[in-house]
């Protein structure tokens, strides 16, 4: 199997080192290989494609040839044969996840868990069946950058912003936590973050002065918009806000912080990382 596509992404052939549950709609699984000495990224919001096996199948399949015309060869395959693909965001990259060389480079992927527990009022998707089974050894393969700087990180403050203003859903908390990492100590940040249940709250480091408010769902926390609405933000001459999640939801949010907060357009990043009543497949299918 040819692994290159173009530059800056590459397909990578990796496997599960080991899960760990972070809450009750969360779990991270690490993922480690050969090919992530070919790995690169600078954090924040990067974002991959991830092709899983179905369910009795040893490994994702994909085209042999994983060249510039993988999508149709993928396509063509039978819809029960072809790997399911997802997109997620990259929690965290070790280039020396055992203190020693580039060889034991591993990556951070966290899955939210839906529909898996007894009694589900909706079943599982594909992604959060496999992530709630995964176990060392299973493999997967995903397309990620090969170039640290690349075009799928979309967190990009321009020079001299002086405020930064987050929110995502627990889909978009990885990125989040990621994005508040990398964030210089000084920064002034006012972050919103939602999930489902409280035990899905979790610490966060960053070096910037950040003010994170938790919206707890099952405790009847405000919505997102109610929140931000009433939230008196400290001044700003050249703020920055990015905002994740389910669409729906991302696109009143940026209507109301340019609309009614008078944030220049230009300065509001905004991602959709999945609709509600919508799977990935039929996203696609209507070229969203």
């Amino acid at each position: 199997m040819t692994t290159a596509v173009a530059a800056p992404f590459r397909f990578f052939s990796l496997q599960v080192v080991r899960t760990r549950r972070l809450g009750p709609s969360l779990v991270r699984v690490t993922f480690g290989g050969d090919d992530l000495r070919e790995f690169r990224s600078d954090g924040r919001d990067q974002s991959l494609s991830l092709f899983l096996p179905h369910p009795g199948q040893p490994a994702p399949a994909v085209p042999v040839e994983l060249g510039d015309g993988w999508w149709q060869g993928w396509r063509e395959l039978p819809d029960d044969v072809r790997a399911v693909m997802r997109s997620y965001t990259l929690r965290a990259l070790r280039r020396d996840a055992h203190g020693d060389t580039e060889d034991t480079a591993e990556i951070d992927i966290d899955f939210v868990l839906h529909g898996v527990e007894p009694g589900a009022a909706a079943p599982a998707g594909p992604a959060s069946r496999w992530a709630s089974l995964a176990q060392a050894g299973d493999r997967v393969l995903v397309l990620g950058p090969a170039l640290a700087d690349n075009r799928a990180i979309r967190f990009r403050p321009p020079e001299g912003t002086d405020l930064v203003l987050l929110w995502g859903d627990e889909t978009a908390l990885p990125a989040a936590s990621a994005i508040l990492e990398s964030l210089p100590a000084g920064t002034r940040a006012r972050v919103w973050l939602e999930v489902h249940h409280a035990g899905d709250i979790q610490d966060l480091a960053t070096e910037a002065d950040a003010e994170i408010t938790w919206l707890v769902r099952d405790e009847k926390s405000p919505s997102a918009l109610d929140a931000i609405r009433d939230a008196e933000l400290p001044p700003a001459e050249r703020p920055y806000a990015w905002i994740a999640g389910e669409s729906g939801r991302v696109k009143e949010l940026r209507r109301h912080l340019v609309r009614e907060r008078g944030i220049d357009k230009r300065r509001v990043t905004f991602v959709g990382y999945w609709r509600k009543g919508l799977t990935e497949e039929q996203l696609r299918e209507r070229g969203e």
